[in-house]
């Protein structure tokens, strides 16, 4: 039988990477790099291989190292030497990511992101300011949204007055990107834009990155302000919101368990849209590595290609140096 139709003849050597639909380049990742106020020495990430908290003073250091393997962004998270109910150093002029951000940006080319959110200053762990009496066991635990709005406002800003490129708020409050982008233009910086994380679930993913940043929350969960796993038409609420506020990148989070969702937003709005390929994500792949089960640099690409096919044009990964250097 002489099939006119035959993909096969495309997936030949020599023509195959011709007419690859997908590709993932260095510039469209995003690398985290964790700073540290309560260390003056690198100390690694023991659930994320390959990964440490960095002094301040490392800080510009580990930069370079993520910029020699081709790529050009990072996003800055800290953990601050001290910790209060309301995450007042999340703010403050000399906090972790302040002078992290400063350095950075007066000493490499980076561009340079920084996480807006509440969970690793405060004391109980979470993304705001809790109602009152709120406590270990208390199911109806619940976050007071505008007067945390005015928080993240002061963080982004203070991000920005220390030279921030963009802000990213994680934290899921209803009105954030709004109170952000009118804080920032106010202080003057209408240029910064904002990375909403706009449909973020509550997942059981994030697991090595309270450890990473630690931010588990000391009670309770996070449920009544992330996303149930279950939705799928709410993200595109929740979406529609920020860009109507003013949201400049879309993020979903986390990425490999949400395809559907990244799917959604790049067909639903013509902002680029970011997915998060998490801490879980990269841990699990890390681990089978190590039993010998997968080929650790294979699945790694392969499941960075599934993140850019679904539709998204950046991704925060874990996996962004270690690719980088194969592409």
């Amino acid at each position: 039988m002489n099939f006119t139709d035959r993909p096969r003849r495309l997936r030949r050597d020599g023509i195959r990477e011709m007419v690859s639909e997908t590709d993932v380049q260095a510039s469209d990742l995003i690398a985290p790099v964790f700073v540290d106020a309560t260390t003056d020495v690198r100390r690694p990430i023991e659930t994320m291989p390959g990964h440490e908290r960095v002094p301040v003073e490392e800080a510009v250091a580990r930069v370079e190292e993520v910029l020699e393997t081709g790529v050009e962004a990072v996003m800055l998270f800290g953990i601050p030497e001290s910790k209060d109910e309301r995450g007042t150093r999340a703010w403050a002029d000399d906090g972790v990511v302040q002078e992290a951000t400063r350095r950075v940006t007066s000493e490499t080319d980076a561009y340079v992101i920084t996480d807006v959110c509440l969970c690793e200053y405060t004391s109980h762990g979470h993304c705001g300011v809790l109602e009152d009496g709120a406590s270990e066991g208390d199911v109806r635990l619940t976050v007071r949204n505008d007067e945390t709005l005015d928080l993240l406002g002061k963080i982004a800003t203070s991000h920005a007055e220390a030279g921030a490129d963009m802000v990213a708020p994680s934290g899921m409050m209803d009105g954030m990107v709004g109170a952000i982008r009118e804080s920032l233009d106010g202080a003057g910086y209408p240029d910064v834009p904002v990375m909403s994380y706009a449909a973020k679930y509550e997942s059981a993913f994030y697991g090595p990155f309270r450890d990473a940043a630690d931010g588990a929350p000391a009670f309770g969960d996070r449920r009544h302000y992330q996303m149930d796993p279950a939705n799928r038409r709410e993200a595109l609420r929740e979406v529609r919101l920020d860009v109507e506020q003013g949201a400049d990148v879309l993020m979903v989070k986390p990425a490999l368990p949400y395809l559907d969702i990244v799917r959604d937003l790049r067909e639903e709005f013509d902002h680029p849209v970011a997915a998060y390929n998490v801490s879980g994500e990269y841990a699990m792949l890390h681990a089978a590595s190590e039993k010998g089960w997968l080929d650790l640099e294979e699945v790694a690409l392969e499941s960075l290609v599934s993140i850019k096919r679904a539709g998204a044009d950046l991704i925060l990964t874990y996996f962004a140096e270690d690719v980088a250097e194969e592409l």
